[in-house]
């Protein structure tokens, strides 16, 4: 399929007071282009959870938003320390967030399962000390 719009959202590593910033603009430029109410929660949903862990997690990254005809996609790309055991970061409730993070009220180890949930198909790859890529697509009903 042809991408019909591709934009890409820079994300700054420890940037909490711009965190969402991202995820409120995917939001609004996918309601420009009438995407429905209900598919629009749940981009909103995953791509506000990656956006954090970008913050919390990584040395910084970005978002890159990514619309077809039948589908919306969002690509997280992260500079950072990677995921050592995915399998365990996957379990809801497990958080490696500092306790920067966990004083401001995130970090309750719901991220990356809020996103598998929410998109219609997920995929994480991620290597120890280079970074970590979550690509998620999201189907566009008629």
């Amino acid at each position: 399929m042809a991408v019909l719009l591709e934009k890409t959202f820079p994300v700054e590593a420890g940037a909490y007071g711009t965190a969402g910033e991202a995820s409120t603009n995917i939001k609004r430029t996918l309601k420009q282009l009438g995407v429905s109410a209900e598919v629009l929660r749940h981009v909103s949903v995953a791509c506000y959870e990656v956006e954090l862990n970008l913050v919390i997690h990584s040395l910084g990254g970005k978002l890159i938003l990514q619309v077809e005809p039948d589908r919306v996609t969002l690509i997280s790309r992260d500079v950072g320390p990677g995921i050592p055991d995915i399998a365990r970061a996957m379990t809801e409730g497990y958080s490696t967030a500092n306790e920067e993070a966990r004083t401001l009220g995130f970090g309750a180890g719901m991220g990356l399962p809020n996103m598998k949930r929410n998109a219609t198909e997920f995929d994480i790859q991620s290597e120890v000390g280079v970074g970590t890529t979550i690509t998620m697509s999201f189907a566009l009903k008629g």
